[in-house]
Protein backbone atom coordinates (compact mmCIF):
# COMPACT_ATOMS: atom_id res chain seq x y z
CA UNK A 1 0.00 0.00 0.00
CA UNK A 2 1.21 3.74 -1.09
CA UNK A 3 2.10 5.58 2.11
CA UNK A 4 -0.28 8.89 1.56
CA UNK A 5 -1.32 10.58 4.34
CA UNK A 6 -4.87 12.10 4.36
CA UNK A 7 -3.57 15.57 2.60
CA UNK A 8 -2.03 13.82 -0.14
CA UNK A 9 -5.33 11.39 -0.96
CA UNK A 10 -7.79 14.09 -0.50
CA UNK A 11 -5.31 16.11 -3.11
CA UNK A 12 -5.49 13.31 -4.98
CA UNK A 13 -8.93 13.09 -5.25
CA UNK A 14 -9.08 16.63 -5.79
CA UNK A 15 -8.53 15.84 -9.70
CA UNK A 16 -11.59 14.38 -10.27
CA UNK A 17 -13.59 15.04 -7.79
CA UNK A 18 -15.01 18.66 -7.11
CA UNK A 19 -16.34 19.15 -3.59
CA UNK A 20 -17.54 16.83 -0.96
CA UNK A 21 -14.41 17.71 1.57
CA UNK A 22 -16.10 15.95 4.71
CA UNK A 23 -16.46 12.43 2.54
CA UNK A 24 -13.08 12.97 1.01
CA UNK A 25 -11.67 13.24 4.75
CA UNK A 26 -13.29 10.23 6.08
CA UNK A 27 -12.39 8.06 3.59
CA UNK A 28 -8.72 9.79 3.73
CA UNK A 29 -8.64 9.03 7.30
CA UNK A 30 -9.81 5.45 7.05
CA UNK A 31 -7.54 4.44 4.64
CA UNK A 32 -4.26 5.67 6.39
CA UNK A 33 -5.75 4.06 9.15
CA UNK A 34 -4.46 0.64 7.34
CA UNK A 35 -1.42 1.66 6.96
CA UNK A 36 -0.68 2.83 10.71
CA UNK A 37 -2.58 -0.57 11.85
CA UNK A 38 -0.15 -2.29 9.35
CA UNK A 39 3.15 -0.75 11.39
CA UNK A 40 1.67 -2.05 14.86
CA UNK A 41 2.86 -5.07 16.86
CA UNK A 42 0.54 -8.37 15.67
CA UNK A 43 -1.34 -8.43 19.11
CA UNK A 44 -2.03 -5.15 18.65
CA UNK A 45 -3.22 -4.66 15.15
CA UNK A 46 -5.55 -7.81 15.71
CA UNK A 47 -7.53 -5.86 17.54
CA UNK A 48 -7.92 -2.77 15.40
CA UNK A 49 -10.91 -2.97 13.10
CA UNK A 50 -11.64 -0.65 10.38
CA UNK A 51 -14.52 1.83 10.88
CA UNK A 52 -16.65 1.51 8.18
CA UNK A 53 -18.58 4.58 6.52
CA UNK A 54 -21.90 5.19 5.25
CA UNK A 55 -22.24 7.99 2.86
CA UNK A 56 -25.87 10.18 2.84
CA UNK A 57 -26.43 11.58 -0.52
CA UNK A 58 -28.51 12.17 -3.55
CA UNK A 59 -27.40 9.96 -6.88
CA UNK A 60 -24.62 11.37 -8.99
CA UNK A 61 -22.78 13.69 -5.76
CA UNK A 62 -19.64 11.69 -5.80
CA UNK A 63 -19.75 8.53 -3.47
CA UNK A 64 -18.99 5.68 -6.05
CA UNK A 65 -16.46 7.69 -7.26
CA UNK A 66 -14.69 8.75 -4.27
CA UNK A 67 -14.70 4.82 -3.35
CA UNK A 68 -13.70 3.90 -6.31
CA UNK A 69 -11.02 6.68 -6.75
CA UNK A 70 -9.75 5.83 -3.74
CA UNK A 71 -8.98 2.21 -4.44
CA UNK A 72 -7.61 2.39 -7.78
CA UNK A 73 -5.16 5.23 -5.77
CA UNK A 74 -3.61 2.41 -3.54
CA UNK A 75 -4.21 -0.22 -5.74
CA UNK A 76 -6.47 -1.62 -3.16
CA UNK A 77 -9.08 -4.64 -4.31
CA UNK A 78 -12.27 -2.97 -4.92
CA UNK A 79 -16.20 -4.15 -5.50
CA UNK A 80 -19.35 -2.68 -5.74
CA UNK A 81 -22.22 -4.08 -5.11
CA UNK A 82 -26.17 -3.47 -4.80
CA UNK A 83 -27.62 -3.99 -1.68
CA UNK A 84 -31.06 -4.45 -3.61
CA UNK A 85 -29.68 -7.46 -5.88
CA UNK A 86 -29.43 -9.55 -2.73
CA UNK A 87 -32.26 -11.85 -0.97
CA UNK A 88 -32.41 -13.32 2.54
CA UNK A 89 -31.00 -16.84 2.79
CA UNK A 90 -33.96 -18.83 1.46
CA UNK A 91 -35.24 -17.20 -1.26
CA UNK A 92 -33.88 -17.84 -4.67
CA UNK A 93 -31.71 -14.93 -5.83
CA UNK A 94 -28.17 -13.64 -4.88
CA UNK A 95 -26.54 -14.18 -1.65
CA UNK A 96 -24.90 -11.90 0.25
CA UNK A 97 -21.82 -14.04 1.06
CA UNK A 98 -21.17 -13.69 -3.11
CA UNK A 99 -19.72 -9.79 -1.95
CA UNK A 100 -16.63 -11.44 -0.17
CA UNK A 101 -16.05 -14.49 -3.11
CA UNK A 102 -16.12 -11.17 -5.72
CA UNK A 103 -13.62 -9.19 -3.58
CA UNK A 104 -11.55 -12.28 -3.61
CA UNK A 105 -11.88 -12.48 -7.46
CA UNK A 106 -10.81 -8.66 -8.00
CA UNK A 107 -7.94 -9.29 -5.88
CA UNK A 108 -6.52 -11.86 -7.28
CA UNK A 109 -7.18 -10.42 -11.12
CA UNK A 110 -5.51 -7.71 -9.58
CA UNK A 111 -2.40 -9.16 -8.34
CA UNK A 112 -2.16 -11.62 -11.51
CA UNK A 113 -2.33 -8.22 -13.54
CA UNK A 114 0.56 -7.11 -11.77
CA UNK A 115 3.05 -10.02 -11.92
CA UNK A 116 1.63 -10.15 -16.08
CA UNK A 117 3.23 -6.49 -16.03
CA UNK A 118 6.09 -7.63 -14.51
CA UNK A 119 7.03 -10.46 -17.06
CA UNK A 120 5.81 -9.00 -19.93
CA UNK A 121 8.94 -7.39 -21.85
CA UNK A 122 9.89 -11.66 -21.47
CA UNK A 123 6.90 -12.85 -22.71
CA UNK A 124 5.91 -10.36 -25.48
CA UNK A 125 9.88 -11.38 -26.55
CA UNK A 126 8.86 -14.88 -26.87
CA UNK A 127 5.45 -14.33 -28.88
CA UNK A 128 7.53 -12.51 -31.47
CA UNK A 129 9.87 -15.57 -31.91
CA UNK A 130 6.98 -18.00 -32.65
CA UNK A 131 5.06 -15.39 -34.70
CA UNK A 132 7.89 -14.97 -36.60
CA UNK A 133 8.54 -18.55 -36.77
CA UNK A 134 4.74 -19.21 -38.17
CA UNK A 135 5.39 -16.42 -41.02
CA UNK A 136 8.40 -17.67 -41.77
CA UNK A 137 7.13 -21.23 -42.26
CA UNK A 138 4.54 -19.95 -44.65
CA UNK A 139 6.78 -18.50 -46.85
CA UNK A 140 8.68 -22.21 -47.91
CA UNK A 141 11.82 -20.63 -49.01
CA UNK A 142 14.62 -22.56 -49.71
CA UNK A 143 18.07 -21.58 -47.64
CA UNK A 144 19.42 -20.48 -51.29
CA UNK A 145 16.40 -18.32 -51.57
CA UNK A 146 16.30 -16.76 -48.20
CA UNK A 147 17.91 -12.94 -48.47
CA UNK A 148 21.06 -12.49 -45.78
CA UNK A 149 19.65 -12.29 -41.95
CA UNK A 150 16.20 -11.98 -43.02
CA UNK A 151 15.02 -13.76 -40.21
CA UNK A 152 16.31 -11.29 -37.70
CA UNK A 153 14.45 -8.53 -39.97
CA UNK A 154 11.57 -10.24 -39.90
CA UNK A 155 11.37 -10.63 -35.80
CA UNK A 156 12.26 -6.53 -35.49
CA UNK A 157 9.37 -6.03 -38.07
CA UNK A 158 7.11 -8.09 -36.22
CA UNK A 159 8.42 -6.02 -33.08
CA UNK A 160 7.84 -2.90 -34.56
CA UNK A 161 3.93 -4.06 -35.11
CA UNK A 162 4.61 -4.11 -39.05
CA UNK A 163 2.75 -7.84 -39.30
CA UNK A 164 0.07 -6.49 -36.83
CA UNK A 165 -2.82 -6.98 -39.34
CA UNK A 166 -1.63 -9.97 -40.81
CA UNK A 167 -3.62 -13.44 -40.88
CA UNK A 168 -2.25 -16.05 -39.50
CA UNK A 169 -3.00 -20.08 -38.38
CA UNK A 170 -2.27 -21.25 -34.94
CA UNK A 171 -3.20 -23.74 -32.00
CA UNK A 172 -5.21 -22.18 -29.37
CA UNK A 173 -6.37 -23.32 -26.05
CA UNK A 174 -10.00 -23.26 -26.01
CA UNK A 175 -10.88 -22.11 -22.29
CA UNK A 176 -13.43 -24.68 -20.55
CA UNK A 177 -16.92 -23.49 -20.02
CA UNK A 178 -18.15 -22.82 -16.97
CA UNK A 179 -20.86 -25.27 -14.88
CA UNK A 180 -23.61 -23.73 -13.79
CA UNK A 181 -24.82 -25.63 -10.71
CA UNK A 182 -26.90 -23.71 -8.30
CA UNK A 183 -29.19 -20.83 -10.21
CA UNK A 184 -27.78 -17.11 -9.07
CA UNK A 185 -24.31 -18.47 -8.24
CA UNK A 186 -25.06 -19.43 -4.91
CA UNK A 187 -21.96 -22.61 -5.34
CA UNK A 188 -19.29 -20.89 -3.58
CA UNK A 189 -17.25 -21.16 -6.71
CA UNK A 190 -17.57 -24.85 -6.81
CA UNK A 191 -18.73 -24.90 -10.86
CA UNK A 192 -15.31 -22.53 -11.29
CA UNK A 193 -13.70 -25.33 -9.53
CA UNK A 194 -14.75 -27.91 -11.47
CA UNK A 195 -14.44 -26.70 -15.13
CA UNK A 196 -10.96 -26.50 -13.88
CA UNK A 197 -10.29 -29.95 -13.82
CA UNK A 198 -11.87 -30.28 -17.90
CA UNK A 199 -9.32 -31.20 -20.37
CA UNK A 200 -8.06 -28.33 -21.87
CA UNK A 201 -8.93 -28.95 -26.41
CA UNK A 202 -6.70 -26.50 -28.94
CA UNK A 203 -8.04 -26.33 -32.18
CA UNK A 204 -6.22 -24.16 -34.92
CA UNK A 205 -7.83 -20.93 -35.58
CA UNK A 206 -6.87 -17.89 -38.19
CA UNK A 207 -6.01 -15.00 -36.32
CA UNK A 208 -4.61 -11.38 -37.12
CA UNK A 209 -0.47 -11.32 -35.38
CA UNK A 210 -2.14 -8.57 -33.34
CA UNK A 211 -4.73 -11.03 -31.71
CA UNK A 212 -2.22 -14.20 -32.09
CA UNK A 213 0.51 -11.72 -29.55
CA UNK A 214 -2.02 -11.49 -26.87
CA UNK A 215 -2.79 -14.83 -26.94
CA UNK A 216 0.48 -15.67 -26.69
CA UNK A 217 1.28 -13.73 -24.07
CA UNK A 218 -0.98 -14.59 -21.99
CA UNK A 219 -0.30 -18.08 -22.13
CA UNK A 220 3.84 -17.40 -21.73
CA UNK A 221 3.04 -14.58 -19.26
CA UNK A 222 0.65 -17.60 -17.14
CA UNK A 223 4.24 -19.86 -17.18
CA UNK A 224 6.70 -17.46 -15.92
CA UNK A 225 4.39 -16.91 -12.76
CA UNK A 226 3.95 -18.93 -9.88
CA UNK A 227 0.06 -18.98 -9.55
CA UNK A 228 -0.21 -20.52 -5.87
CA UNK A 229 1.57 -17.43 -5.04
CA UNK A 230 -0.38 -15.19 -6.93
CA UNK A 231 -3.56 -17.18 -5.14
CA UNK A 232 -2.06 -16.47 -1.68
CA UNK A 233 -1.34 -12.82 -1.83
CA UNK A 234 -4.59 -12.30 -3.87
CA UNK A 235 -6.33 -13.49 -0.52
CA UNK A 236 -4.16 -11.34 2.22
CA UNK A 237 -4.78 -8.58 0.14
CA UNK A 238 -8.49 -9.12 0.07
CA UNK A 239 -8.06 -9.75 3.57
CA UNK A 240 -6.30 -7.22 4.89
CA UNK A 241 -6.88 -4.25 2.42
CA UNK A 242 -10.15 -4.80 0.32
CA UNK A 243 -12.54 -2.41 -0.16
CA UNK A 244 -16.63 -3.36 -0.29
CA UNK A 245 -18.37 -0.45 -1.50
CA UNK A 246 -22.33 -1.18 -0.76
CA UNK A 247 -24.45 1.22 -2.95
CA UNK A 248 -28.47 1.83 -2.50
CA UNK A 249 -28.59 0.52 1.10
CA UNK A 250 -31.44 2.91 2.00
CA UNK A 251 -33.72 0.83 -0.18
CA UNK A 252 -33.41 -1.79 1.90
CA UNK A 253 -33.69 0.00 4.82
CA UNK A 254 -37.30 -0.44 7.01
CA UNK A 255 -40.07 2.45 6.70
CA UNK A 256 -40.95 3.39 10.06
CA UNK A 257 -43.97 2.11 11.59
CA UNK A 258 -44.06 -1.04 8.66
CA UNK A 259 -42.86 -4.35 9.89
CA UNK A 260 -45.04 -6.31 6.93
CA UNK A 261 -43.93 -7.53 3.55
CA UNK A 262 -41.26 -6.45 1.78
CA UNK A 263 -40.12 -4.59 4.04
CA UNK A 264 -39.57 -8.10 6.24
CA UNK A 265 -37.09 -9.30 3.76
CA UNK A 266 -35.27 -5.69 3.62
CA UNK A 267 -34.06 -6.51 7.35
CA UNK A 268 -33.34 -10.16 6.29
CA UNK A 269 -30.91 -8.94 4.29
CA UNK A 270 -29.58 -6.10 6.63
CA UNK A 271 -29.47 -9.34 8.99
CA UNK A 272 -27.22 -11.54 6.33
CA UNK A 273 -25.20 -8.59 5.84
CA UNK A 274 -24.57 -8.06 9.27
CA UNK A 275 -21.86 -11.04 10.07
CA UNK A 276 -20.12 -10.03 7.28
CA UNK A 277 -19.49 -6.19 8.79
CA UNK A 278 -19.13 -7.29 12.09
CA UNK A 279 -16.32 -9.93 11.07
CA UNK A 280 -16.35 -13.41 10.07
CA UNK A 281 -14.58 -16.44 7.84
CA UNK A 282 -16.16 -17.60 4.45
CA UNK A 283 -14.92 -20.61 1.96
CA UNK A 284 -13.71 -19.13 -1.42
CA UNK A 285 -12.21 -21.69 -3.96
CA UNK A 286 -8.97 -19.73 -3.01
CA UNK A 287 -9.30 -20.83 0.44
CA UNK A 288 -11.23 -19.54 3.93
CA UNK A 289 -11.03 -15.81 3.95
CA UNK A 290 -11.77 -13.85 7.34
CA UNK A 291 -13.82 -10.48 6.83
CA UNK A 292 -12.72 -8.49 10.43
CA UNK A 293 -10.31 -6.03 8.80
CA UNK A 294 -12.56 -5.62 4.91
CA UNK A 295 -13.47 -2.34 4.87
CA UNK A 296 -17.05 -1.62 4.24
CA UNK A 297 -18.70 1.88 2.76
CA UNK A 298 -22.06 2.17 2.11
CA UNK A 299 -24.19 4.80 0.48
CA UNK A 300 -27.75 5.62 -0.31
CA UNK A 301 -29.63 8.67 -0.94
CA UNK A 302 -31.70 8.27 2.24
CA UNK A 303 -34.73 10.35 0.67
CA UNK A 304 -37.70 7.84 1.90
CA UNK A 305 -36.08 6.28 4.90
CA UNK A 306 -32.72 7.61 7.51
CA UNK A 307 -30.07 6.06 8.24
CA UNK A 308 -31.57 5.62 11.47
CA UNK A 309 -33.95 3.11 9.95
CA UNK A 310 -31.69 0.20 9.32
CA UNK A 311 -31.65 -2.13 11.91
CA UNK A 312 -29.21 -0.95 15.33
CA UNK A 313 -26.92 -3.56 14.93
CA UNK A 314 -25.81 -2.80 11.62
CA UNK A 315 -25.73 0.71 12.33
CA UNK A 316 -23.46 0.19 15.47
CA UNK A 317 -21.05 -1.04 12.19
CA UNK A 318 -20.82 1.96 10.60
CA UNK A 319 -19.94 4.68 13.16
CA UNK A 320 -18.39 7.34 10.92
CA UNK A 321 -21.39 9.11 8.64
CA UNK A 322 -21.09 11.48 6.56
CA UNK A 323 -23.93 14.12 4.51
CA UNK A 324 -22.50 15.12 1.28
CA UNK A 325 -23.51 18.16 0.10
CA UNK A 326 -26.01 19.06 -3.37
CA UNK A 327 -24.26 20.11 -5.75
CA UNK A 328 -24.52 24.22 -6.57
CA UNK A 329 -23.65 26.26 -9.72
CA UNK A 330 -20.27 27.41 -8.95
CA UNK A 331 -19.65 23.43 -8.57
CA UNK A 332 -20.69 22.42 -11.33
CA UNK A 333 -18.65 24.81 -13.50
CA UNK A 334 -16.01 23.48 -11.55
CA UNK A 335 -16.74 19.90 -12.58
CA UNK A 336 -17.01 21.46 -16.62
CA UNK A 337 -13.35 22.85 -16.10
CA UNK A 338 -11.33 21.00 -13.23
CA UNK A 339 -11.49 17.13 -13.26
CA UNK A 340 -8.74 15.78 -15.88
CA UNK A 341 -11.57 13.58 -16.81
CA UNK A 342 -13.67 16.68 -17.52
CA UNK A 343 -17.01 16.16 -19.67
CA UNK A 344 -15.77 19.10 -21.84
CA UNK A 345 -12.22 17.70 -22.33
CA UNK A 346 -14.08 14.70 -23.55
CA UNK A 347 -16.27 16.57 -26.09
CA UNK A 348 -13.60 18.32 -27.40
CA UNK A 349 -11.69 15.03 -27.93
CA UNK A 350 -14.22 12.85 -28.95
CA UNK A 351 -15.44 15.50 -32.15
CA UNK A 352 -11.90 15.64 -32.74
CA UNK A 353 -11.82 12.43 -34.16
CA UNK A 354 -14.17 14.03 -36.69
CA UNK A 355 -12.21 16.78 -37.55
CA UNK A 356 -13.86 18.92 -35.54
CA UNK A 357 -12.12 21.76 -33.53
CA UNK A 358 -14.54 22.29 -29.95
CA UNK A 359 -13.99 25.07 -27.88
CA UNK A 360 -16.51 26.47 -24.64
CA UNK A 361 -16.04 30.08 -23.88
CA UNK A 362 -16.29 30.69 -19.71
CA UNK A 363 -19.95 32.54 -19.75
CA UNK A 364 -20.95 29.54 -21.96
CA UNK A 365 -19.67 27.07 -19.17
CA UNK A 366 -20.99 29.19 -16.23
CA UNK A 367 -24.80 29.24 -18.14
CA UNK A 368 -24.52 25.41 -18.59
CA UNK A 369 -23.87 24.97 -15.07
CA UNK A 370 -27.11 27.56 -13.88
CA UNK A 371 -28.97 25.21 -16.32
CA UNK A 372 -27.61 22.14 -14.51
CA UNK A 373 -28.76 23.68 -10.80
CA UNK A 374 -32.20 24.77 -12.31
CA UNK A 375 -32.88 21.83 -13.73
CA UNK A 376 -31.85 19.50 -10.32
CA UNK A 377 -34.13 21.95 -8.43
CA UNK A 378 -37.13 22.07 -10.45
CA UNK A 379 -36.76 18.15 -11.41
CA UNK A 380 -35.58 14.97 -10.04
CA UNK A 381 -32.28 15.76 -8.28
CA UNK A 382 -29.50 13.43 -10.36
CA UNK A 383 -26.22 15.38 -9.38
CA UNK A 384 -23.28 15.31 -11.60
CA UNK A 385 -24.78 13.06 -14.10
CA UNK A 386 -27.05 15.97 -14.94
CA UNK A 387 -24.68 17.39 -17.02
CA UNK A 388 -24.54 14.73 -19.39
CA UNK A 389 -28.11 14.94 -20.61
CA UNK A 390 -27.42 18.81 -21.02
CA UNK A 391 -24.50 18.19 -23.11
CA UNK A 392 -26.21 15.90 -25.20
CA UNK A 393 -28.57 18.25 -26.08
CA UNK A 394 -26.50 21.26 -26.64
CA UNK A 395 -24.24 19.14 -28.71
CA UNK A 396 -26.62 16.85 -30.11
CA UNK A 397 -26.96 18.89 -33.79
CA UNK A 398 -22.91 19.02 -34.11
CA UNK A 399 -22.92 14.99 -33.01
CA UNK A 400 -24.90 14.35 -35.46
CA UNK A 401 -23.42 16.01 -38.56
CA UNK A 402 -20.17 15.14 -38.18
CA UNK A 403 -18.20 12.17 -39.66
CA UNK A 404 -19.44 13.46 -43.16
CA UNK A 405 -15.88 13.62 -44.76
CA UNK A 406 -14.75 17.53 -44.65
CA UNK A 407 -12.28 19.34 -43.46
CA UNK A 408 -11.44 20.66 -40.27
CA UNK A 409 -14.18 23.00 -38.75
CA UNK A 410 -14.03 25.21 -35.61
CA UNK A 411 -16.60 25.38 -33.19
CA UNK A 412 -17.57 27.61 -30.34
CA UNK A 413 -19.64 27.42 -27.50
CA UNK A 414 -20.44 30.49 -26.65
CA UNK A 415 -23.25 31.48 -23.71
CA UNK A 416 -25.63 32.54 -27.33
CA UNK A 417 -24.98 29.21 -28.17
CA UNK A 418 -26.41 27.82 -25.13
CA UNK A 419 -29.68 30.17 -24.66
CA UNK A 420 -30.36 29.11 -29.04
CA UNK A 421 -29.80 25.04 -28.10
CA UNK A 422 -31.38 24.78 -24.94
CA UNK A 423 -33.94 27.74 -25.47
CA UNK A 424 -36.82 25.35 -24.67
CA UNK A 425 -35.73 24.38 -21.44
CA UNK A 426 -34.51 27.90 -20.19
CA UNK A 427 -38.59 29.34 -21.09
CA UNK A 428 -39.59 26.60 -18.97
CA UNK A 429 -37.83 27.88 -16.23
CA UNK A 430 -39.23 31.50 -16.83
CA UNK A 431 -42.76 30.00 -17.06
CA UNK A 432 -42.24 28.13 -13.33
CA UNK A 433 -42.00 31.88 -12.09
CA UNK A 434 -45.92 32.45 -12.78
CA UNK A 435 -46.91 29.16 -11.80
CA UNK A 436 -48.20 28.77 -7.74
Amino acid sequence: MEMLTPKQIVTELDKYIIGQDNAKRAVAVALRNRYRRSKLSPELAEDVTPKNIILKGPTGVGKTEIARRIAKLVRAPFVKVEATKYTEVGYVGRDVESMIRDLVEASVRLVKDEKFENVRAQAENVANTKIRNIIYSKLKMTKSEEPENYQEVLLQEIKDHKHDDEIIEMEVVEAPKAIEIIPGNQDGGISEMLSGFMPKRKRLRKLSVKQARNIIVDEESSKLIDMDAVQEEGMRRAEQEGIIFIDEIDKIAMSRGNNSGADVSREGVQRDILPFVEGCTVSTKYGIIKTDYILFIAAGAFHVSNIEDLIPELQGRFPVRVELDNLTSEDFYKILTQPKNAITKQEIELLKVDNINLSFDDEALREIAKIAEMENESNENIGARRLYTIMEALLEKISFDAGDDHPVVDVKVTKQFVLNALGSTISNYDMSKYIM
